[in-house]
């Protein structure tokens, strides 16, 4: 995010019972899979009644799966409820284990909170996956105590290269690391064995034969992931984000608003299917020292 944000007013937020009935239109349009995200979805007012409401297509089978990613600050209040609601998996960001490390990169976070909650979702029953950003200079030195914390705790890691998404103070380029070498450095230590392991989402996996647990890879730098990617982003606002890496979106919240009838709302998501790109704009400017999409990861949301 930015230092300085300019948040905004709540009527132009859609309430929970518009985002359940946009979901429900995805649902209706053979979306199997639904991730609540953020931001920090678990900081919205009373977001446990929206995934009451969408447990019902997980109940009607029309629904595989409804996951959250959380940075994990509210997840020794709401780990019960979440799983009671059919939530199976979750996917928790944590990029360090040093608590003052911690505290600098998310400028706000208390370690042991986090911790607690990763505590109480695992007697909920839930499996947790943790997401870390490799960040050159920041966290590097830090890969091989996350995959040793993970595993011992029944986890999976995913390791994901930093996105050029906004215009933040400093340089990008200072903070990008590639995964290929962060893989070849893991080599000096792990032995990986490729594996055809899928969530359905774009990470590659490795199983670290010295632990038995997985290692995800998701590199939009790299080695991008377009020709599998079948997702789309609904901001909290109603913008469709077709893609992460463009600007190209779609307006749901007028047709979701137009009335009762939802067929402009289903209109408008055919409109928007037509429009998912190829491919991604994940490019650092170097001429310019600048991300090619200046939209903030922030304002996309989810």
């Amino acid at each position: 995010m930015s230092e300085n944000m300019n948040f905004l007013p709540r009527r132009d937020l859609l309430s929970l019972e518009e985002l359940d009935r946009v979901c429900t239109a995805f649902v209706e349009r053979g979306v199997r899979k639904l991730r609540i995200t953020g931001g920090e979805p678990l900081v919205r007012k009373n977001i446990m009644s929206l995934f009451q409401a969408l447990s019902r297509h997980l109940d009607s089978g029309k629904l595989e799966e409804l996951t959250l990613t959380t940075n994990g600050s509210q997840l020794k209040r709401f780990a019960r409820e979440l799983k009671a609601t059919g939530v199976e998996r979750i996917n928790v960001s944590i990029d360090t284990l040093q608590p003052d490390r911690f505290r600098a990169i998310t400028r706000w976070g208390n370690l042991d909170t986090v911790l607690q909650g990763l505590d109480a979702a695992s007697e909920a029953g839930l499996k947790v996956k943790l997401n870390a950003v490799a960040l050159k200079g920041t966290n590097e030195d830090e890969i091989d105590d996350l995959i040793r914390f993970a595993h011992a705790r029944g986890y999976d890691l995913t390791l994901i290269e930093t996105m050029p998404l906004g215009e933040v103070d400093g340089n990008r380029l200072d903070q990008y690391l590639p995964l290929s070498i962060v893989r070849a450095r893991l080599l000096d230590h792990w032995t990986l064995d490729d594996i055809p392991y899928k969530t359905g989402g774009p990470a590659r996996y490795v199983r670290v034969r010295e632990t038995g647990g997985r290692i995800g890879f998701i590199t939009p730098m790299t080695h991008n992931f377009c020709e599998s990617c079948n997702r789309v982003r609904l901001t909290c606002t109603g913008t469709l984000f077709m893609c992460l890496g463009q600007e190209d979106a779609v307006d749901l919240r007028e047709p979701l608003r137009a009335g009762s009838n939802d067929a402009a709302l289903h209109a408008a998501i055919d409109e928007a299917m037509l429009l998912k790109p190829k491919g991604h704009d994940f490019v650092i400017d170097r001429r310019a020292g600048r991300p090619a999409v200046a939209r903030h990861m922030s304002v996309t949301g989810g």
